[in-house]
């Protein structure tokens, strides 16, 4: 019982033998009891709507002020891309502008290349390319895989190998592979150690340019007999 009805009940109990001696007071009284419960009942939903309304402002605060937080994290890195562009830009500029690859090395950005006309192991190879103060390629982008797809016509090694561990590929300076273009299709996934019945590790890989532009690398026994891919600074 809410207080407007326990109020009305003691009320009542009080004044009932001269109340109900006259009826329409009796109306009139019951009448008022009823207004005043709706009123009361009216003060407690108004109460709940209040409550309801500062959690909501609370709610929206908080998520006001995440949201704040993402917009100008998101301007920051919007600002850091900017600048990089414009330093790869200058840079790649810079570089057209000195074209300073040796006779016989093909330029591609900021770097110089070179493919080899004679065969070798991959250990011949890059002793050839360091040799001419160059290493074997490393290939981090898609734009400079499809370019030595576009100059490249014989099987040719990468500077990529998973000699110290088995299945961990590995550039020749360190820095573990992250995007690849090994060779797939319905029979054949790659790299694949000789398909697991070969008792020779395909420790190396070679960019094979009778295979998809894309997706032309394969692994093969590091002592092959391949041409090679140098590759330096211009």
């Amino acid at each position: 019982m809410d207080i407007a009805e326990n109020l009305c009940s003691r009320v009542f109990m009080c004044l009932c033998p001269s109340i109900l001696k006259n009826r329409p007071h009796v109306a009139v009284f019951l009448a008022l009891c009823g207004l005043l419960a709706v009123i009361g009942g009216l003060s407690v939903h108004d109460a709940e709507l209040f409550s309801i309304k500062a959690n909501l402002a609370e709610r929206l605060r908080v998520s006001g002020n995440k949201l704040s937080s993402v917009s100008a994290e998101r301007d920051q890195l919007k600002d850091k891309v900017t600048a990089l562009t414009q330093e790869k830009d200058r840079l790649q500029l810079l570089c057209k502008q000195k074209k300073t690859c040796p006779e016989g090395w093909t330029m591609f950005r900021c770097s110089c290349y070179l493919l080899s006309t004679r065969d070798g192991s991959w250990e011949n190879g890059r002793k050839d390319c360091r040799d001419q103060g160059a290493d074997l390629v490393i290939i981090d982008s898609l734009e400079e895989q499809k370019f030595l797809s576009s100059i490249n016509r014989r099987r040719s090694w990468i500077g990529l190998s998973d000699k110290d561990i088995e299945g961990t590929w590995k550039w020749i300076d360190g820095t573990p592979l992250t995007a690849a273009y090994w060779y797939r299709d319905a029979n054949v996934v790659e790299p694949n150690n000789g398909g697991g019945g070969s008792t020779v590790e395909e420790d190396c890989a070679e960019m094979n340019p009778d295979l998809k532009t894309q997706n032309s690398w394969n692994d093969l026994p590091c002592n092959t007999a391949l041409r090679w891919i140098c590759e330096k600074l211009a």
